[in-house]
C-alpha cells in the first residue's frame, strides 16, 4: 500500500458503514486521519466504528432527509469541531427495469438519495470549508453516468448529474482552497450488488476491457488521494475507474 498523507484530517463520509465509503475510511485511517461515518443503518455503523477503532466515529443520519444531515452536521462538530474531507458515497440502484415500467416512487427515491442527499451535504459543509479556505469534497458517481445503463434510467441519471453538480461546484469553489472532484467506477462488487438482477451484474462485466469488477479498495485508493493537501490543481474533475470501459 502506498502511503498517502492525511495525518491530522479529519473526514466525513457518507454511506461510510459499508462498501466503497467503509472501504474509504478504512484507508483514510491507514494514511493518518480521523474519520466519521454518517449512515443510516444504525446496526452497521455500530459494527463499522468497532472494527475501525477509536479514531472512527459514526453518526446516523438519513441523507435524503435536509433536517436529517443539519443534525448530524451539529453532532459532528460537537465532537470534531472541523471538516477537511467531505465524501458522498452514500447510494441506492434502484430496480433494474425499462423506464416506461420504472416505478414513479422508486424513481423518486433514487433521485433523493443519490442526487439531492450529495446537495444537502455539500449545502452544509461548504459553508465551514469556505471559512477555513481548505476542503476537499469528492463524490462518488459512476461509469453509468457517463454512459447510461439501460434497465437503470434513474441511477443512471442520479449519477450523471452527479458529474454536473460536481463540475459547477468545483468552478464556484474554485478560487478558494476548497477543492471538489467525483470519480466514475463502473461496477465494483460491494453489497449493492445484491439489489441487482444477476443478469445486470454479468451485463456490466462483459462492458469492461480488464475483464473482472473494481475492488472496493482500488476506490478508496482514488478517493483518498482526491482527499490529500496534494490534490491541489484539480476540480471539478472526473477520475475514471472503470477497468478501460470508459476513457474520457
Amino acid at each position: 500500500m502506498n502511503q498517502l498523507d492525511m495525518a491530522g484530517r479529519h473526514g466525513v463520509i457518507t454511506g461510510g458503514a459499508t462498501g466503497l465509503g467503509y472501504a474509504t475510511a478504512q484507508r483514510m485511517l491507514a494514511s493518518g486521519a480521523r474519520v466519521t461515518l454518517w449512515d443510516r443503518d444504525r446496526d452497521a455503523l455500530t459494527r463499522a466504528t468497532r472494527e475501525l477503532g477509536a479514531k472512527a466515529l459514526g453518526v446516523t443520519v438519513n441523507v435524503a432527509d435536509h433536517s436529517s444531515v443539519a443534525d448530524a452536521l451539529r453532532l459532528t462538530l460537537a465532537q470534531t469541531p472541523a471538516i477537511d474531507v467531505l465524501v458522498n458515497s452514500a447510494g441506492i440502484t434502484g430496480p433494474n427495469v425499462r423506464l416506461w415500467d420504472y416505478p414513479a416512487d422508486d424513481w423518486l427515491e433514487v433521485m433523493q438519495v443519490n442526487l439531492n442527499g450529495l446537495f444537502y451535504c455539500c449545502r452544509e459543509v461548504v459553508p465551514l470549508m469556505r471559512a477555513r479556505n481548505y476542503g476537499r469534497i469528492v463524490n462518488i458517481a459512476s461509469v453509468a453516468g457517463k454512459e447510461g445503463n439501460p434497465n437503470a434510467s434513474a441511477y443512471s441519471a442520479s449519477k450523471a448529474a452527479v458529474i454536473a453538480l460536481t463540475k459547477s461546484l468545483g468552478k464556484e469553489l474554485a478560487d478558494t482552497g476548497v477543492r471538489v472532484n467525483c470519480v466514475t467506477p463502473a461496477a465494483v462488487k460491494t453489497a449493492i450488488f445484491d439489489q441487482m438482477k444477476p443478469e445486470f451484474i454479468q451485463f456490466m462485466l462483459s462492458k469492461i476491457p480488464m475483464g473482472r469488477f473494481g475492488t472496493p479498495e482500488e476506490v478508496a485508493a482514488m478517493v483518498t488521494w482526491l482527499s490529500t493537501e496534494d490534490c491541489s490543481f484539480s476540480t471539478g474533475a472526473v477520475f475514471d475507474l472503470s477497468g478501460g470501459r470508459s476513457t474520457y
